[in-house]
């Protein structure tokens, strides 16, 4: 016979008091790492010294660890969350109410076992993640999109927007990678890195593109760790994303939304605005959404050489469709044709990622612009993904390899003294 849910919260309120009063006596940021292990072990002698209640069926020992375990995540961490946000293999937590948690592991999504009691107890969770970077939601403001302090991104809504109860995605923060361990993973071929490399050396303009989820961060991360140490970086980010780590000369800029009162707001485009006055070397915007792509396109007709931004989008072409689709919401009355005629001429190359049929995220296609006309854009694969079907485990095998094309901006590689790679096609 299992023991009453009602019997098991009653020990978790008594448990959680004793937590707090040890708690009370510890020193100030160490209880949830140093002492984790003291107070587990204090909380299971107060278990043992607690009265059975009468006619009921005490606690197994499994049940007396899992109630311990409860008590020490909902006090110290995020409750049925702690697992999964400590598991570095999981890319994504979503969680679509108190009632159910999905997961995103190698690609592939799968609901797990733990629940939330009710919405009240998710939304103490959110109350407590958001309350540790300053943030909040309720009624008046019910959207809140963050990064928590390492570096997950956190995007909360609760009803009366959504009618699941409050739902929360959080994007973990990957860990960061080099461009050899990037190869190395599959994600792109040992010549497309090489040709990224010296196209960052080069202070190629490129465009990062993908769908949801599909690495671009990543890249933009790991093509930033190229650029020569003694360039100004400025990246700038609607939510702080972007870690490059060991840079000395790195300044970050973030937009800020509006107060509860609909003040304040300061928008990416704002922002793109005053890095042009910052004397940067590169600029790196984490995401194109709206009239700041204009000021990009524009930095780049004005010498500002280097520029990386990211852009949602499904393929290389679709990208600067979307890119000519946020100039147009600059509110600027520009015909369409001199948007694409400045993007072909300021954008140098595309390089679009993918999510495959395996779970795995690589590089597509890398793409130059050659031109616009009235249909569009022109444009040329110098790589392609080539797949050469699947192995006995189910991973795609292939690699990005090199069409022959010939490069139209090696002027720029010669101008900044990089060597071209001798395969390239001259």
């Amino acid at each position: 016979m299992a023991p009453d849910n009602a019997i098991y919260e009653r020990v978790k309120v008594r448990l959680k008091m004793r937590l707090v009063d040890l708690l009370d006596g510890m020193p100030s940021g160490s209880q949830a790492t140093q002492q984790r292990q003291a107070l587990q072990e204090n909380l299971r002698q107060v278990l043992k010294g607690l009265p059975e209640e009468p006619r009921t069926t005490p606690l197994s020992s499994e049940e007396q660890d899992r109630v311990i375990q409860d008590v020490l995540n909902e006090v110290l961490g995020y409750g049925p969350l702690d697992r999964y946000l400590a598991d570095p293999t999981i890319s994504e937590i979503m969680v679509n109410g108190p009632s159910q948690i999905f997961i995103e592991r190698d690609g592939k999504l799968q609901r797990v076992p733990e629940t939330f009691r009710d919405a009240n107890h998710l939304m103490a969770v959110i109350e407590k993640m958001l309350g540790s970077v300053n943030l909040t939601v309720n009624e008046t403001s019910p959207l809140c999109d963050a990064s928590l302090v390492d570096g997950s991104r956190i995007n909360v809504i609760i009803p009366p927007l959504v009618l699941n109860g409050p739902v929360v995605t959080i994007r973990r923060k990957s860990r960061d990678w080099t461009m050899i361990e990037f190869k190395t993973a599959g994600a792109l071929s040992g010549q497309a890195a090489e040709f990224l490399e010296a196209c960052v050396k080069a202070k190629v303009n490129m465009v990062v593109s993908g769908g949801t989820s599909t690495g671009k961060t990543t890249l933009v991360a790991i093509l930033s760790a190229l650029i020569p140490p003694d360039e100004r970086i400025i990246t700038i980010e609607n939510v702080a994303e972007l870690e490059l780590t060991g840079r000395e000369h790195w300044i970050r800029l973030v937009a800020k939304g509006p107060n509860l009162q609909g003040r304040g707001e300061i928008p990416l485009r704002s922002l793109v605005k005053n890095a042009l006055r910052m004397r940067p070397d590169r600029i790196i915007l984490g995401e194109a959404r709206g009239g700041e792509a204009l000021d990009v396109v524009q930095a780049m007709h004005s010498g500002h050489d280097g520029v990386i931004t990211v852009l949602h989008a499904n393929t290389a072409h679709a990208a600067l469709e979307r890119l000519e689709t946020l100039m147009l919401m600059s509110g600027l009355e520009l015909p369409p044709d001199a948007c694409r005629m400045q993007i072909a001429s300021a954008v140098d190359l595309v390089v679009h990622l993918g999510r495959f049929a395996d779970g795995s995220r690589r590089v597509a296609t890398i793409s130059q612009v050659l031109g616009s006309a009235q249909t569009g854009f022109h444009m040329e694969d110098l790589f392609t993904f080539e797949s050469s079907g699947f192995s006995s485990d189910g991973q795609l095998r292939g690699e990005c390899r090199y069409t022959g094309a010939k490069p139209k901006f090696l002027s720029k590689f010669q101008l900044n003294n990089v060597e071209v790679p001798s395969w390239i096609k001259q």
